[in-house]
């Protein structure tokens, strides 16, 4: 009996929707996530080609510890074969912000600039190139549905979304194959080791993480 093809797919992560969605807010022994395991967990039965993981660096303005902890993860999936970082920016932009009520303030808040362009561009260029059967965003923001709608009604093609919150944004789900949600015990045991070596040397994972 011939083996069984499995599916060719990508997966395009949308970091920060996928960090406050699904690791930031579950404590310690989430952050440390080895990416390319958990992906093969919940996707055993494809051919994951291809993770690209698309991010902007912190800039340390309010934490000046998190540009570390967050290179040490780069450095981590670096160790990754199958994942690639791409790299928008965090812009500052003065905002009002209501503090109480009537009360207003003046304050910089930052803005992740690039990643959903990126992520969306990637996205359509790999399906026109037919890089993949099938594509897999970890993301619940509304600003890919345009990109979900050209690959599986135009290209013919399918996409999944792997939502990081409770709620699978409503727009999204009506263009996409499937939508799955993250879970927590995927994570959980998915995790690098505490101590790992590239290149460069050996590392450790950042204390709080």
């Amino acid at each position: 009996m011939p083996p069984i093809l499995k599916k060719k797919m990508i997966v395009y992560i949308d970091s920060w929707n996928f960090y406050y969605g699904s690791l930031n807010n579950r404590g310690v022994g989430y952050k440390w996530i080895n990416i390319e395991s958990w992906l093969q967990k919940i996707f055993p039965d494809y051919d994951i080609q291809k993770i690209k993981f698309f991010t902007a660096k912190s800039s340390g303005k309010y934490d000046p510890t998190k540009p570390a902890r967050q290179a040490m993860f780069f450095r981590a999936l670096s160790t990754l074969p199958s994942l690639e970082i791409i790299e928008g920016i965090f812009l500052f932009k003065i905002k009002s912000i209501l503090t109480t009520i009537g009360n207003k303030v003046l304050a910089e808040i930052p803005e992740e600039k690039g990643t959903d362009v990126n992520l969306a561009v990637h996205l359509v260029n790999d399906a026109h190139n037919k890089k993949f059967e099938t594509a897999v965003i970890v993301s619940n923001d509304s600003d890919f549905v345009e990109a979900v709608r050209i690959v599986t009604q135009e290209l013919k093609l399918e996409v999944g979304i792997l939502s990081p919150f409770k709620r699978s944004n409503r727009e999204l789900c009506n263009y996409a194959t499937f939508v799955r949600k993250v879970r927590s015990g995927a994570i959980k045991i998915s995790q690098f080791p505490d101590n790992m070596t590239d290149a460069t040397g050996i590392f450790t994972k950042p204390p709080s993480w």
